[in-house]
């Protein structure tokens, strides 16, 4: 296994994190995710501990607190080993309170949490999604209280905009309060918008990141294709992320090739090129069995030639947006790097 800093800290997590969506579920719609019970949660966790990731993530709300539970239940004595990473934002109950990141609503579910997890801290506290409603003050108080109360050591932020994260740095910076250490974000060969604004922002202000779906709900785990259509799996029954199905058959055609060269899965190419990127902390990945697990662990040893990476950067470029592409027209001061266009006469307004 290998390991990063988690961003500007001092601690250093596995290139591969597990997601516990798979873990509970019931009736639910989680129980599409794969809905599996203890037993099927002590052997995965166990499995990935074994194999050397050391960083666990799971959210208050996966199957209405259900994954937190035999998440901390798989864990046990070997707790005190891993970064265990959990979430606050969605809904937990009818009452009008009972969602968003208000300050009541954080101290609620952070011991709601804790009891669940069966622990005394959390390594890495995380607001799930943006709240419309409740002052950015408000939510990085609370937050800041949690952490001088050792209750939470890093705090993160998930599923918003660059302007909001920056807008909520400068509020810590002025007040003084505990700054978002991560970003959890989707990314996926399927969609790379995050690169537009959001990846810039992190690698100027230090931040992790750590990316959920990067199969993209299962487009890109090789099981479907042009010629496979039927064996989609969930995604038959929950159809998220969005994507571009002529455009993911496009990159699956092409990561196939590459995986036959390699020996490897497509999952495997998918993930490792992910692994490639610099911006990457940590790569989140969801299991419904060993077999799963396996396949996706075995990742961090597939090692892509720059042919390879052209290849599939190739295929699956996002289309340019305002203003990136005028910075990359008017940009005369970097000769030959990404943002250059080679050959093209640099605009002097």
């Amino acid at each position: 296994m290998q390991y990063n800093q988690l961003g500007n800290t001092g601690v250093f997590v596995s290139r591969l994190c597990l997601g516990t969506m798979t873990f509970g579920g019931g009736n639910s719609l989680f129980a599409m995710m794969g809905g599996l019970g203890q037993k099927e949660a002590d052997a995965i966790v166990g499995r990935a501990l074994d194999a050397g990731v050391n960083f666990v993530d799971t959210a208050n709300v996966y199957a209405a607190g259900e994954s937190e539970k035999l998440t901390g239940k798989a864990l046990g004595a070997k707790r005190k080993d891993v970064i265990l990473a959990t979430k606050v934002f969605g809904r937990m109950g009818p009452g009008p309170n009972e969602t968003g990141i208000s300050r009541q609503q954080i101290l609620a579910q952070v011991d709601a949490s804790l009891t669940r997890l069966g622990t005394d801290y959390i390594d890495l506290y995380q607001i799930h999604g943006f709240d419309s409603v409740t002052p950015m003050e408000e939510a990085l108080r609370a937050f800041d209280d949690l952490v001088r109360q050792g209750k939470v050591r890093y705090i993160g932020v998930s599923n918003w905009a660059a302007w909001h994260i920056m807008k909520a740095l400068g509020i810590s910076e002025r007040l003084g309060l505990e700054k978002f250490a991560t970003l959890q974000a989707y990314y996926s060969l399927a969609g790379r918008d995050l690169e537009h604004e959001i990846v810039p922002l992190l690698e100027d202000q230090k931040l992790g990141l750590m990316t959920w779906s990067p199969l993209a709900g299962g487009a890109l785990s090789g099981k479907f294709s042009r010629t496979n259509r039927a064996n989609e799996g969930r995604r038959t029954q929950f159809d998220f992320p969005p994507v571009d199905v002529e455009k993911v058959y496009d990159i699956v055609d092409v990561l196939g090739g590459i995986a036959k060269k390699h020996g490897v899965s497509v999952a495997q190419v998918a993930l490792g090129w992910q692994l490639h990127k610099p911006y990457v902390t940590s790569v989140i990945m969801g299991a419904r069995n060993e077999t799963q697990l396996n396949d996706n662990l075995g990742a961090v040893d597939v090692k892509l030639s720059d042919e390879d990476l052209a290849a599939i950067d190739a295929v699956s470029a996002p289309s340019p947006i305002y203003p990136g592409w005028m910075y990359a027209f008017q940009s005369d001061r970097k000769p030959g790097s990404a943002r250059d266009l080679s050959g093209v006469a640099k605009s002097t307004f």
